[in-house]
Formats: structure tokens, C-alpha cells, sequence
């Protein structure tokens, strides 16, 4: 934690563009309860509405959520054939492409060129560059966090989510996952500790921690108020969620057990919004890290 960062909340809704309940949500979000960010998956079926809302919504910071697996590519699949299976899309094995990833020359030039194209397509659109994550948090993959580094100053990255979340905190808060939450924490923390390192070493600023790594589809009310209560004092934290006003058919459709409409109804309402102001929370998106 930067000395000179005041706490602070950050609240995101990734896979915006997705669809247009997505979409929609997030607009409601943000205008009406806590949403200070959203992650604008350049590629996706219904970006140009995202981006559209997004321009008229001066104070959602919007970031890219860099997709490597389980989504739509932005290059032809013949320039990146190592990444996306005969439909066209990109594999939906993170584990099998990490693997390739980290020691395939080939494939790291198709990710870098499939990454730069994702930032020029985000640059063109025109809004500031508030953040950037990961689908599947694949952004913290050692080889694309090297990569990020490196695009930093031609793109203006300036945050990127650290996908630390304090198991201690977590489980107090919703009293569950504890074998899965301690034993991820107890394998990722070395890394997670590097990559924070590389990352501030780069100047790229980072959330000190983040709730939601086990609760995806499921940031309901009840979920959202117990984190909201159990997260650290000191440092800006980040929760997460997948918020749509309905569901969707289609390939691009969410897993059917995702509670989306119940997380989107929990970030959306004015009256959690007026008690976490009242509590002195300041809401703020990721660029409030990057401020001197």
C-alpha cells in the first residue's frame, strides 16, 4: 500500500459487452448504487454498446479484461492457431495453454500479438484506460505480466488487479471454502507476492486485496454485505462480481448456476450505496491507486 492512499472500496463488474444484461446492469450499477469499475471485454458480441454506455458515464472507470481463454479472439484464428480450437474461439483450457504459454516461443509471439491487438482496439475506442484484468484471472500468468510490463508505456497502463484475496478475512466473512481458500492462498501467495513486486517496480499500481476469487455467481446481498463488513481497514480493497438484469441464451451465456440478476440487484441498490457512504467507505475506481 502506497503510505499517501487513503483506504478505499473498489467495486467491478467484469465481462462488460459480454451482453446486453450485462451491459445494462452495469449502466444501473453505476449510476444508481456501488459500481466504480467495469471490465470491457473488447471483443465480445455487444462492445460497441458497452462502450457507448460507457461514454456517458464520465466517472465508471473502465478497464480491459484481457481475454486469452474461454472467449472471442480479437485476430483471425490463423494468426493465433496455437490459442483457439476449430470454432474459432479461444481454448477454454487455462491450465493447458498456461503450460504452452510459458514455455513455447510460438505461442507466447500469438499471445503478445492477440494482447496488443486487445490494447489497440481498447486505445480506439477513446476512454481512459482505468484498469486491466484477466478472464479466468489469466492475467496473472508470469509470461503475460512480462508482457504487460512491457506494453505499459505504449498502451498507459496504469492499474491491473492483483487477485489477492486474505483467506483470514474471507472465510470470517462468509464461513465457507475454507480448505479451498487457505490451500489456494498457501500455492499462489509466492507468486501472487512476485507479480505485486514486478508490478510496482514497474510503477503499475495494485489493489492490497480482493473478495469475490470463490464467489463467483454468487455475490448476493447477503455475501456482499458480510465482505463489505469484513474487509481490511487499512489499504483499497477490490470486490468483484457478474452482474446482468437477466439471463441470456447462447455461447456466450454464463453458467447456469450464476446468480447474476441476485448480484446485480446487490451492487444496485441505492440504499446499500447511501450506508457504505454513510460508513465513510470511500468508492473509488482503480485509478484512485495510481493517484500521487
Amino acid at each position: 500500500m502506497n503510505p499517501a492512499q487513503e483506504p478505499g472500496l473498489i467495486v467491478t463488474a467484469d465481462d462488460f459487452g459480454l451482453s446486453l444484461p450485462v451491459n445494462e446492469a452495469v449502466e444501473t450499477a453505476h449510476r444508481e448504487g456501488l459500481l466504480t469499475c467495469a471490465s470491457l471485454m473488447v471483443a465480445a458480441p455487444v462492445a460497441e454498446d458497452a462502450v457507448r454506455r460507457a461514454r456517458r458515464l464520465p466517472g465508471l472507470g473502465v478497464g480491459l479484461h484481457l481475454v486469452l481463454v474461454d472467449g472471442r479472439p480479437m485476430l483471425p484464428p490463423r494468426v493465433i492457431p496455437d490459442l483457439v480450437g476449430p470454432d474459432g474461439r479461444l481454448r477454454s483450457n487455462p491450465v493447458a495453454i498456461g503450460v504452452k504459454l510459458f514455455f513455447d516461443k510460438q505461442v507466447q509471439r500469438q499471445a503478445e500479438a492477440e494482447i496488443r491487438a486487445q490494447f489497440a482496439r481498447f486505445a480506439a475506442t477513446g476512454l481512459p484506460l482505468d484498469h486491466v484484468n484477466g478472464h479466468h484471472h489469466f492475467h496473472q500468468h508470469p509470461t503475460v505480466v512480462g508482457m504487460l510490463i512491457r506494453l505499459a508505456p505504449e498502451f498507459g497502463i496504469k492499474a491491473v488487479r492483483l487477485p489477492v484475496e486474505p483467506p483470514g478475512p474471507a472465510f470470517r466473512a462468509q464461513g465457507d471454502a475454507a480448505v479451498i481458500r487457505y490451500a489456494s492462498w498457501t500455492f499462489s501467495a509466492a507468486r501472487l507476492l512476485r507479480m505485486r513486486a514486478r508490478l510496482n517496480e514497474a510503477g503499475i499500481a495494485v489493489n492490497d486485496a480482493m473478495f469475490g476469487l470463490y464467489d463467483t455467481g454468487r455475490m448476493t446481498a447477503d455475501r456482499l454485505d458480510r465482505y463489505l463488513a469484513a474487509r481490511p481497514a487499512a489499504g483499497v480493497s477490490e470486490i468483484y462480481c457478474h452482474p446482468a438484469v437477466r439471463p441470456w441464451i447462447g455461447p456466450d451465456a454464463l453458467p447456469e448456476h450464476y446468480r447474476c440478476v441476485e448480484e446485480f440487484e446487490a451492487i444496485a441498490d441505492p440504499a446499500r450505496r447511501a450506508r457504505v457512504l454513510g460508513a465513510g467507505v470511500k468508492l473509488m475506481p482503480f485509478a484512485g491507486l495510481a493517484s500521487p
